[in-house]
């Protein structure tokens, strides 16, 4: 499962989770079991090799329309920052997922 995040860094420790007009580095996340398998940086959002399945954002105002052209279902972290809170949220299913 390919999980893309924008962040403000490229320290997944201290990454956090910005809006969409202020992202500095996208990342994406292969998740298999429950942990981070593979981490790759891009730019672009578009630039990944591999599309992903899911793209978190911070708010249900943030313009998704884009991902959903990608069939990338858009999950909305509401008090989730950082990777490894993101990351949990997901595994318990604790992201809400926008509708189509």
């Amino acid at each position: 499962m390919y999980i893309l995040l924008p962040l403000d860094s490229t320290n997944l420790d201290e990454a956090k989770l910005t809006k969409l007009d202020d992202v500095q580095i996208w990342t994406q996340l292969l998740v298999d079991g429950g942990e981070i398998v593979e981490t790759k940086f891009e730019k672009n959002w578009e630039n990944f090799e591999l599309p992903s399945d899911y793209v978190v954002v911070g708010d249900d105002g943030e313009y998704v329309w884009p991902f959903m052209e990608y069939n990338i279902a858009v999950l909305v972290a509401h008090t989730q920052r950082y990777v490894e809170d993101i990351l949990e949220a997901y595994l318990f299913k604790e992201l809400h997922e926008i509708a189509y």
